[in-house]
């Protein structure tokens, strides 16, 4: 699901999730701090490892063990990143951008 730069992607958060099966853990950032989203996952069975921010009254404890392995997606977006034309989405066409995507992730896989 493609959403437009201006837009938090907690707006879709719950679309995106219920498109896979459920799973023991979700792993996310700071930016998926909220309480709501956190109720929906725990009726999913599903345990929430997303640290809370900084400003929050109330800090829900997380397992850094599994938190800590959300640096292999962040390193492959880093590496997505690198193509020029998915960092700046030149292609506003979605099948399109995404084609670009697939592209960029064989190369990436290739080398």
């Amino acid at each position: 699901m493609i959403t437009p730069g201006n837009v938090h992607d907690m707006r879709v958060a719950k679309d995106c999730i219920a498109a896979v099966p459920p799973s023991a853990e979700l792993v996310g950032d700071k930016g998926y701090c909220g309480n709501e989203l956190r109720a929906w996952l725990a009726e999913r069975g599903t345990q929430a490892v997303i640290p809370s921010k900084r400003n929050r009254k109330v800090q829900i404890p997380h397992d850094p063990a599994i938190y800590k392995q959300r640096n292999i997606i962040e390193r492959m977006f880093c590496r997505l990143k690198d193509w020029r034309r998915v960092a700046m989405r030149f292609d506003r066409n979605i099948k399109t951008f995404m084609a670009t995507i697939a592209i960029a992730a064989t190369v990436i896989w290739w080398l």
